[in-house]
């Protein structure tokens, strides 16, 4: 395996569906422009607005296909259809030119790069309670009851996973809950 700059770090961040990490993942962003959010590849066709290379890298099925066989992707899974994965070679040329990389991903995509880049730091981000997690799903306003129950129980599941990480942050305040991140990714305001 390459080498990266000892400073740089490989980072991913995985919880439930409405715990809160897309907008802690905005915030630690905003805080810290010199960390890189990893790009996802998939198959699925780009919705109006979305650029290759910012918002995914899109594919055909076969040429995400050939990305699986020859190894080129940390994780990667299938859903409603369509492959998403986080593309190995962009990550690594971060990260060897000394740039520290997030990967905001699910729980199987967290234990498959535990298997192809064991060193990464792995921070699970759970709720206050399973409670409290299912006011906010309901709080957004956009979830049907099914949905609802269906995410909740993905959500125990999940839940049930967070002693495989090397680290559990509770996001009962938002800052509080940066500032953890912060600190177990040893980001400084640069």
């Amino acid at each position: 395996m390459a080498t990266t700059d000892r400073h740089a770090r490989l980072a991913l961040l995985t919880g439930p569906s409405g715990v809160g990490k897309g907008t802690l993942v905005t915030r630690l962003l905003a805080r810290h422009p010199q960390l890189w959010l990893s790009v996802s590849a998939t198959t699925r066709a780009p919705r109006e607005g979305e650029q290759d290379g910012i918002h995914y890298f899109f594919h055909s099925r076969d040429s995400f296909e050939a990305l699986v066989r020859a190894g080129g992707l940390l994780e990667w899974a299938e859903f409603a259809g369509n492959c998403y994965g986080t593309p190995r070679q962009p990550v690594m040329q971060r990260l060897q030119s000394g740039t520290s990389v997030l990967l905001e991903i699910e729980l199987e995509g967290a234990r498959q790069v535990r298997q192809s880049f064991p060193e990464a730091l792995q921070i699970f981000l759970a709720p206050p309670s399973v409670e409290e997690l299912e006011h906010r799903i309901r709080g957004r306003g956009t979830e049907s009851e099914v949905s609802i129950q269906k995410r909740l129980e993905r959500a125990r599941t999940e839940l049930a996973a967070q002693g495989e990480f090397d680290a559990v942050v509770v996001n009962d305040d938002l800052e509080t809950a940066l500032s953890e991140l912060e600190r177990l990714m040893r980001l400084t305001n640069a």
